[in-house]
């Protein structure tokens, strides 16, 4: 534990300085006048922002701990808001746009894992062609003038969604939202305290020795990174459905890749992930209220740009500070050594 802490405290000790500092600035521009009502709007846009990142985190986070470097996630972020909006448009059914968007990125992924673990493609190639792909798909199939039959239901968790500032942001919203905070807590704890993690976490630092103690390496790295699919689903709908309730070209704006540099960031853990993902949502959301009290004159382009800008800060300090798994991106080839 002592040697986990003294190699990760870096990134900690900066993500607990940043979020910090975004929260003492947060209730500052509160206290301007109606404190509570204030930083409860820039946690929820906050939030909001926040939350696509996080569960395309969890993809990069699932695949590269099996071994398989996944570049695709935009791609698949993208036909997922694709499939899941023009579905429930045209059949007129929300659930079915949702599970349209999941099962979307569920064959992305297993499309993606066919790339790379079946015919042992180079993985950064195929995530690039993944989102090519997704791409020009989704620019070529997109109709103008379509709309949702009706919003995506929000609701509210009995008694947590009273807790003042906090409840209305994380314990309020649609079902991909409230899923979201589940699915860290229980990617946490599967990773690092079931068999399944155990092995997932076997298969991306030594394969070898997977393989030796009769583990299927291939098959399990097939599996985690099909199934992975269904988090960037999740994320695209949310997108097209619960967060818009529109589809535009291009929707995912590089979310998928932002995701990549807060998985690094969050040296593969989902925890830290979450908490990297919520930097990003609190920098974005500070900007903007300062914007909107004319605090600060910045164009609405800079603001747009500050997330980028923010991962190539955070990226240049996580360099070499953070340790990918041993055998991620790296071909399993029974009989090999790896």
């Amino acid at each position: 534990m002592n040697e986990w802490l003294n190699r990760n405290k870096t990134p900690l000790i900066g993500i607990g300085v940043v979020l910090v500092a975004c929260i003492v600035l947060t209730l500052v521009l509160g206290a301007d006048s109606d404190p509570v009502r204030k930083t409860t709007s820039i946690l929820r846009f906050s939030w909001t922002f926040a939350i696509p990142l996080v569960l395309a985190a969890l993809v990069g986070v699932v695949g590269e701990r099996s071994g398989v470097v996944n570049i695709g996630i935009e791609g698949q972020i993208l036909a997922s808001a694709f499939a899941g909006f023009f579905i429930a448009a045209g059949t007129g059914s929300i659930i079915l746009g949702l599970l349209g968007g999941l099962v979307t990125g569920l064959v992305m992924g297993a499309f993606l894992a066919w790339l790379c673990v079946q015919l042992r493609m180079d993985q950064i190639i195929a995530g690039v062609v993944l989102n090519i792909v997704a791409t020009g798909i989704t620019s070529f199939y997109y109709v103008q003038g379509k709309s949702l039959p009706a919003a995506v239901p929000t609701w509210d968790i009995p008694l947590l969604s009273k807790i003042p500032i906090v409840g209305p942001v994380f314990f309020r919203g649609g079902p991909i939202a409230l899923g979201t905070i589940v699915v860290v807590i229980a990617l946490a704890f599967a990773l690092f305290h079931t068999r399944w993690g155990l092995r997932t976490r076997a298969i991306g630092e030594y394969p070898t020795a997977a393989d030796t103690a009769g583990i299927n390496v291939n098959r399990m790295r097939f599996v985690n990174v099909m199934f992975a699919g269904l988090l960037a689903g999740a994320a695209g709908a949310l997108l097209s459905m619960e967060q818009t309730s529109t589809f535009e070209r291009g929707m995912s704006a590089g979310k998928g890749f932002l995701a990549l540099a807060i998985m690094i960031f969050g040296a593969w853990f989902p925890g830290r992930a979450f908490f990297a993902a919520l930097l990003f949502g609190l920098m974005s959301g500070v900007a903007s209220q300062l914007q909107a009290d004319k605090v600060v004159d910045i164009p609405q382009q800079f603001i747009n740009l500050l997330p980028f800008v923010l991962t190539l800060i955070i990226l240049s300090v996580a360099a070499g500070r953070v340790r990918p798994p041993a055998a991620e991106g790296i071909p399993f080839v029974k009989g090999e050594g790896s």
